[in-house]
């Protein structure tokens, strides 16, 4: 099993992901727009952009799916963040310089009582990230 998280978009999911891919070395694995769907499948106000209806990010044994939601049919992301958890101080550091570019640091990246280095953020897409390092795990 495997829970996957789905993120959403207002316009900039390709971008995101592409990203993404970067920052943690991943392989985007599927790009549908709602273009690309069937005639009557998704409604017309989706079919008339250039977003994305599915994405599908692979890095190591994780996963991220995302699309670009319609206004009709979108919410302000909140109430979570992603994460992302190495035993590894400085991968920590710098996957969370790279995720602050444009974006908005809401806690700098610093030891904590329970890490080495622990810091939070939302990216420039508007998406929420906390970033942990825990010792014990395999790099």
């Amino acid at each position: 099993m495997k829970l996957v998280t789905n993120l959403l978009f207002n316009g900039q999911c390709r971008a995101a992901f592409e990203r993404y891919a970067a920052i943690f070395g991943g392989k985007i694995t599927t790009m549908i727009t709602f273009a690309d769907a069937p005639e009557g499948a998704v409604p017309d106000c989706a079919r008339a952009t250039d977003g994305i209806m599915h994405a599908w990010l692979e890095a190591g044994d994780q996963a991220i799916m995302g699309c670009d939601t319609p206004p009709e049919f979108g919410r302000e992301m909140a109430g979570f963040s992603a994460s992302f958890h190495t035993g590894d101080v400085e991968d920590a550091r710098r996957v969370f310089e790279a995720l602050a570019e444009g974006g908005t640091v809401t806690m700098p990246f610093d030891t904590s009582f329970w890490s080495p280095g622990f810091g939070m953020l939302t990216d420039r897409f508007g998406t929420p990230w906390v970033i942990n390092t825990n010792p014990e795990m395999p790099n």
